[in-house]
């Protein structure tokens, strides 16, 4: 029930998120030591997360897979709802990760 839960604030979350940005994504890479980057565990491969940290981290979690995630599955670098105006890594992991549905 938790999962299915989390699953769907988060739905709301970035469709809200969405909707109230107008501007474009711009290119910019995210930067690993930026504050909001560091408040979410952000990483550019996800094989490196702290799993003391974060003992739920799978490998298999990585940005494209996540349903924050905002570019085509095989771009190397996207959009995500929660860096706006950021790229994040394909192979990146935060600890917002949710799976797709």
């Amino acid at each position: 029930m938790t999962t299915t839960r989390r699953v769907f604030i988060t739905s709301v979350a970035a469709t809200s998120a969405a909707m109230m940005t107008n501007q474009a994504f711009a290119e910019t890479k995210l930067d690993e030591t930026s504050g909001q980057a560091v408040a979410l565990g952000y990483v550019h491969n996800s094989a490196k997360v702290d799993s003391k940290k974060y003992p739920k981290h799978a490998t298999v979690q990585i940005c494209s897979n996540c349903l924050l995630w905002q570019s085509k599955a095989t771009d190397p670098w996207g959009n995500c709802v929660l860096f706006a105006g950021k790229q994040v890594n394909a192979k990146g992991w935060c600890s917002t990760w949710a799976k797709k549905a």
